[in-house]
């Protein structure tokens, strides 16, 4: 019999994510009125919001800051002893931060950084979301009603962080909070990883990290909002189409997850997805997926390739960054109103 180290499993799932942005008015526009995300709270110079299937109270905290990026990412732990044993452990391990008080939505949270410098929190009590009677769905298992409004995206589905060096921030992950490597890019064998997908659910990814190859850290690729469907999916590029929103890639199908997807920028400059579609990883042995430049090819499924701005551009942004090939681009303009 192999001695397998039993695995954490304290991290139960993505709770919420934190966007600054330099453009307030015309981000909440953008989340409220083409995406049909509910605003549910405000306070200072953030506002909090919701996709009508999540159950917590928000998962989208929208802060108004001289530049766009990433605030922090929030999970949300399976106990209070969870949340108490993977603050022990961090900082035992010099990355936690402290402790918070909590904010809208959730408690007491503890603060630390990955290995590049994202900030996250864990937290255990959370808030959930209590419809009012205009919003009340008429099936008692649905949090929200769908108004269909907008694109209309159901729940958070996950975080694609940026990073100078990928290996150490997902063994961070594994290691210190328990995710399951499910996917990895690395184009030739014992060679620099660009890509990796990690979850503690059963989606395929909770959240990713791609190379920054403009070497700096702590920036964000996107944030990704869940849809039902394909179709859906299609008629969320008429409407973003319709807005005058600029879709930098997609509809198209990724190798890897097997994700129908559609990236955008919102107005304050963050990248975007909406998505549908994917595999679920249910093995408790699961082996990862691992991606050579062979098979890799033009890193979708089928659809039109994703451009060098997939690889290169991410908030904050960078205004000359080093692109894939090593040469020097612009990051891409566009003017999403």
């Amino acid at each position: 019999m192999t001695d397998l180290q039993e695995p954490i499993r304290d991290v139960a799932h993505l709770g919420h994510v934190e966007l600054l942005t330099p453009r307030p008015a015309e981000s909440l526009w953008f989340f409220t009125e083409v995406l049909g995300m509910t605003v549910t709270d405000r306070q200072g110079q953030s506002v909090y919001l919701r996709a009508y299937g999540d159950y917590e109270h928000c998962t989208l905290k929208l802060t108004e800051a001289p530049h766009a990026g990433l605030g922090h990412v929030g999970w949300r732990t399976v106990s209070p002893q969870a949340l108490e044993r993977r603050a022990q452990a961090l900082s035992s391990q010099g990355y936690g931060q402290g402790w918070i008080e909590g904010d809208i939505g959730h408690g007491r949270a503890f603060r630390f950084t990955d290995p590049d410098g994202h900030l996250m929190e864990l937290y255990y009590e959370a808030q959930k979301y209590l419809a009012s009677a205009e919003l009340r769905s008429r099936l008692y298992n649905q949090p929200q009603k769908f108004t269909g409004h907008g694109v209309g995206v159901k729940r958070i589905d996950h975080v694609n962080l940026m990073c100078h060096d990928i290996t150490p921030n997902r063994l961070f992950l594994q290691e210190q909070l328990g995710f399951r490597l499910r996917e990895l890019l690395q184009p030739e064998e014992n060679g620099i990883e660009e890509g990796a997908w990690l979850s503690v659910t059963p989606l395929t990814h909770d959240i990713a990290y791609m190379r920054d190859f403009s070497g700096a850290h702590g920036r964000l690729h996107h944030i990704a909002y869940w849809l039902d469907s394909r179709e859906e999916v299609l008629r969320a590029a008429d409407i973003l189409s319709e807005h005058d929103i600029f879709i930098e890639a997609g509809p198209a199908r990724h190798n890897v997850s097997q994700a129908f997807f559609l990236y955008l920028y919102e107005p304050g400059g963050n990248r975007v997805e909406v998505y549908s579609g994917g595999y679920l990883a249910f093995a408790p042995d699961w082996e990862p997926i691992v991606w050579r430049r062979e098979q890799r090819g033009r890193g979708v499924y089928w659809g039109g390739a994703l451009p060098e701005s997939f690889k290169t551009y991410g908030t904050p942004v960078i205004e000359s960054v080093q692109t894939s090939q090593g040469g020097q681009t612009p990051a891409p303009v566009f003017d999403p109103l």
